[in-house]
């Protein structure tokens, strides 16, 4: 019968027309392609099931599981889920804390420029104090000598000699004190001032009640700046309470030296 239906349905395909053939063959064609396309469609590139298969899969799995079975995977699933939270969460914090170090690292780094741009002259500018220290005496020591001689009883001319001077250490001075302005070094004196050790050296001490005590009364040494940063302490006397004893002692000697004269006075005053 094979071969009968084979030979029959080749007489039939020579007795049909050339165009019904045609259509037949493209109906196979296209049959063959769809479910090519859905073969294709049903597994990836790479020879594996695809997602929405393996979804589908997937549903018909979970169908097919009991009540505690289903539980069971839900606390799986949570338990998994709160594990890469927590790993996130290791890893969030020590993405923070990289970067948080990273933003230290710069704004130190750039601080450290900052200063060494600003405070690069700082030792030349402390080895140059010392000169303007001496250039001040050798102003005061000369205008002290200048305002002692009579000019009047001057023989050897040596007025005229300290007046020029005098002028030529001023002059030198001043220039000294501009060129420390331009690098901003600058000069302070902390008569009166309370005392600060950050910006005053305490050498001794000044036995004073009319001031607070701590009060900056006597300055050796005038202190340097340089861009608001202390180059060196101004070296200070502090003024110190009296204490009681001593102020009592000083009243009753004054008591004392007080009723000496009143009784001299009468005395004096008696015929």
């Amino acid at each position: 019968h094979c071969g009968m239906s084979t030979s029959s349905t080749t007489e039939q395909e020579q007795g049909m027309p050339s165009e019904n053939k045609e259509t037949m063959e493209n109906d196979e064609a296209n049959g063959k392609a769809d479910e090519g396309a859905q073969a294709e469609a049903a597994t990836t590139a790479d020879g594996k099931p695809s997602e929405e298969t393996q979804e589908t899969d997937s549903r018909r799995g979970l169908e097919d599981l009991s009540k505690e079975d289903l539980i069971k995977l839900v606390l799986e699933k949570e338990q998994a889920l709160e594990l890469k939270e927590n790993e996130f969460g290791v890893w969030k914090d020590r993405f923070l804390r990289s970067y948080a170090e990273m933003e230290n690292v710069m704004q130190r780094t750039l601080r450290e420029a900052e200063n060494s741009k600003k405070f690069a002259i700082q030792s030349f500018a402390k080895s140059l104090l010392d000169v303007a220290d001496n250039l001040g005496r050798a102003a005061s020591i000369t205008k002290e000598s200048f305002n002692k001689i009579d000019a009047s009883k001057d023989t050897i001319g040596a007025v005229p000699i300290l007046k020029t001077l005098l002028e030529g250490v001023e002059m030198t001075e001043k220039q000294l004190e501009e060129v420390f302005r331009k690098f901003g070094i600058e000069k302070y004196d902390p008569i009166n001032e309370q005392f600060d050790p950050n910006r005053h050296n305490a050498v001794f001490q000044v036995p004073d009640n009319s001031k607070p005590p701590g009060t900056v009364a006597v300055v050796l040494k005038s202190g340097y700046m340089l861009n608001d940063r202390i180059i060196r302490p101004a070296e200070v006397g502090v003024t110190v309470a009296v204490e009681n004893k001593e102020a009592n002692s000083q009243a009753v000697e004054n008591e004392g030296a007080n009723s000496e004269a009143a009784e001299n006075k009468e005395g004096n005053s008696k015929p």
